[in-house]
């Protein structure tokens, strides 16, 4: 995760803040003797945290053991609120120090500052809806309309896709619309997405779209470190420098890793001193010696991965892909660089890398998404929908094997309930001024119950084409969101059914999935005119 923060758009030097981070701050407070006073002082190392704010919803059980635990009584949104608070911290005090009358400049803005929040191609309303109270805790924006609306949300892969708009997309992508998957290689996750420039989109007039769903996998360049974690302990169960493994995996963290090349030259882990020798178990002189081919298998999942997630975006690309960009601290690996190219090179893909800074690209490129917004169109990564339930049909095989299912409605109609109304299909390109209606109405007895309501929107994740029932295929639907909808100032019509009362309200539910953040309104008409209201979006936190 990364956090960018900007002045107002009518400010100058608005990346200064976002650059803060990559600069001189990230060194400044690395104090001398850093590992001492954390001992000394009881301090629990969090680190890869941004992986427990993961999606439930992926099969991504094996993580949780995989990754270190989160600081005991402390929850996610917790350490990120921390890591939040000490970043706004570093961003300005560098502004005091940096700027001509930095302490006024911090005090004139510092309570208008925008701030974009990147997250994995993966997360959904939910880690955002988290990622927001984060934000609240650390003391960034207010708990009110008007703070919540100086956070920004962008995804990696877009926010990659306005890094390298910046820093070298390929000619093809810029002038003739050729299509481009941006591989954004980061610790913990790889996130891939594809991209075409519009024929909209002139010189001066830069416009992208989304052209594929986008993917988000678990094959970071920390899964490299783990796998070598594996096989280290596995080498090393006879060694007398079984203590001291997690300090070897950090020292193949920081040199080996990044510097691996050739498979077939042996690779060495500096650990120790010239006195620290085990020959049985290839160390000498304070170096674990590995062969380069077990080196190469470390990397092999997330190689695969990478290959594995561009093909598949070509295949589900709504316009032909020739180009492939990789950014992220990962990508600066020259064995995963030169294995994807290797790999990509009989499909005729062009893969490269920015030449500046591809660690940079996240926080930039959230800059980039604030200010120059390149990109109006995305795709829907799953099926949208919500149960309700429909007229019941005699005719129809599906119905009647879910005659249990049935039931009369306080208008006399026999209805059926549990079947999935698609709102929006997997693989849609959708607009940001797009909106999904979808008319529902309530029939309840009392006037009194119409206060309000909650709609739940699900999403279908399995691989039905036209997903129907509730009751097929179960596991791969998951609620994404409940709507709270205030019915309080809508018409109610009053109907009979015989002797028996009742009242009933028709109203539309507009979604808007087409923005990096999911909206919802409700429409209604009142003599004859639409009119509408925002919805609460309300998400589980757990």
């Amino acid at each position: 995760m990364n956090s960018s923060a900007a002045p107002p758009k009518s400010l100058p030097s608005s990346t200064t803040i976002a650059q803060a981070k990559h600069g001189q701050l990230a060194l400044k407070h690395r104090k001398e003797g850093i590992f001492e006073i954390a001992e000394d002082q009881g301090w629990v190392k969090a680190q890869w945290f941004k992986l427990h704010l993961r999606p439930k919803s992926y099969n991504t059980q094996q993580i949780t053991s995989e990754i270190p635990p989160l600081p005991p009584g402390k929850t996610v949104v917790a350490v990120i609120s921390d890591y939040l608070k000490y970043m706004l911290h570093c961003a300005e005090l560098y502004v005091k120090d940096t700027h001509v009358n930095g302490p006024e400049f911090w005090r004139s803005m510092e309570g208008e500052i925008d701030y974009v929040l990147s997250h994995p191609n993966g997360w959904e309303g939910a880690q955002q809806d988290q990622m927001r109270k984060a934000a609240i805790m650390a003391g960034l924006i207010s708990d009110n309309p008007a703070g919540h609306a100086r956070i920004s949300f962008v995804t990696e892969g877009e926010a990659s896709l306005h890094f390298s708009i910046q820093n070298g997309l390929p000619t093809g992508a810029m002038t003739t619309g050729d299509g481009v998957v941006m591989v954004d290689a980061g610790g913990g996750t790889v996130d891939i997405s594809a991209y075409g420039r519009t024929s909209a989109g002139s010189d001066r007039d830069t416009v992208f779209e989304e052209i594929a769903p986008p993917q988000c996998h678990f094959h970071g360049s920390i899964f490299v470190t783990i796998h070598a974690g594996v096989f280290v302990r596995s080498f090393l169960r006879e060694s007398s420098f079984q203590e001291d493994i997690e300090h070897i995996l950090s020292c193949f963290d920081k040199t080996t890793k990044p510097r691996f090349r050739n498979k077939d030259e042996p690779q060495y882990i500096k650990f120790g001193s010239t006195r620290d020798n085990d020959p049985a178990c290839n160390i000498r002189f304070g170096q674990l010696k590995l062969d380069g081919s077990d080196v190469a298998r470390f990397f092999e999942p997330s190689v695969k991965c990478v290959v594995n997630g561009v093909l598949e975006q070509r295949r589900q690309a709504h316009r032909p892909i020739s180009h492939v960009v990789l950014v992220g601290g990962f990508a600066a690996s020259d064995w995963l660089f030169a294995k994807v190219q290797e790999a990509l090179r009989p499909y005729s893909l062009n893969v490269v890398r920015p030449e500046n800074h591809v660690n940079k690209a996240v926080s930039d490129g959230a800059i980039s998404f604030y200010l120059d917004h390149f990109v109006n169109t995305r795709v829907s990564k799953m099926t949208y929908g919500n149960f309700c339930h429909i007229p019941f049909l005699e005719n129809d095989p599906e119905h009647r094997t879910r005659f249990q299912n049935a039931f009369l409605s306080f208008g006399g109609q026999r209805r059926i309930k549990d079947s999935f109304d698609i709102i929006l299909a997997k693989n849609v390109q959708v607009s940001e001024t797009k909106e999904f209606k979808r008319p529902y109405f309530r029939e309840l007895e009392r006037k009194s119950d119409f206060k309000k309501a909650l709609f739940e929107v699900w999403a279908y994740r399995g691989l039905i084409p036209q997903p129907r029932w509730r009751d097929l295929d179960t596991q791969n639907y998951t609620q994404i969101c409940t709507i709270e909808i205030d019915l309080s100032k809508l018409a109610l019509q009053q109907k009979k059914n015989g002797p028996k009362v009742f009242y009933r309200l028709d109203y539309e539910i507009v979604l808007l999935f087409g923005l990096t953040e999911f909206k919802a309104q409700i429409a209604y008409k009142d003599n004859g005119v639409e009119k509408r209201s925002e919805a609460k979006v309300i998400y589980d936190d757990s």
